[in-house]
């Protein structure tokens, strides 16, 4: 399990950690490859759009998407959801729209934002759970649905925790980057995950630095 999913974790921790997720993201891909695929999903969206990011951490995500959607002309309002919201606005204001909610129960109403997306989040949950938060990303999504997230492999997992000392990365950083990596998927086991959430198989990319992306227009259920 990683230490930041349990609830009790010093708040201190959380925004320390969650700020070197964002570092991890900038360095080693996660950043790229998540617009990379959303950069897919803006071609179908209006000139003035909303996306919605599911567990958003310090919202290094939004802040990102914004700029990539208006390098295309799109005025993209963001929105980032999280339960730790709160902790991490202690340590960095989040930009733009926030809430404080939960991911398996989104506070939205059916098709009312054109793009939702999660970018290394879907590993923190597994069976019905990674289901269930698939399905509601279909269910408030207007246009697009995006995920992105970790490709299993022992190679990055001895990469992260390598790279976390010269980094400094605090110790609960260098543990759940670890667990995260052996918790991701392969692009088969991620296509696979859709089709049972939402019976519909997409297509999964393979990014750099260990990513899997994939993103589908919503179906109904």
């Amino acid at each position: 399990m990683e230490i930041l999913d349990d609830p009790d974790v010093d708040p201190r921790i959380v925004t320390r950690s969650l700020s070197d997720v964002a570092r991890s993201n900038s360095l080693f891909g996660g950043l790229s490859s998540a617009m990379d695929e959303l950069k897919e999903a803006l071609k179908y969206v209006p000139r003035t759009a909303r996306l919605l990011d599911v567990g958003t951490g310090l919202g290094d995500i939004p802040c990102r998407a914004r700029t990539v959607a208006a390098r295309s002309g799109i005025d993209l309002t963001t929105i980032g959801l999280d339960s730790a919201l709160a902790l991490a606005r202690a340590s960095r204001p989040v930009l733009g729209l926030t809430v404080c909610g939960d991911a398996l129960r989104l506070p939205f109403a059916d098709r009312s934002v054109d793009i939702v997306m999660c970018s290394q989040v879907l590993h923190h949950f597994a069976g019905q759970n990674a289901l269930k938060l698939l399905r509601e990303m279909n269910r408030v999504a207007r246009v697009r649905v995006v995920v992105s997230d970790l490709r299993r492999s022992w190679l990055a997992a001895g990469g992260i925790w390598l790279v976390s000392f010269p980094l400094r990365f605090h110790a609960v950083s260098r543990h759940d980057g670890v667990v995260s990596v052996l918790r991701g998927f392969t692009p088969a086991e991620l296509a696979d995950t859709v089709k049972q959430a939402v019976s519909h198989k997409p297509v999964v990319h393979t990014r750099r630095g260990f990513r899997v992306t994939t993103s589908w227009a919503p179906v109904d259920l």
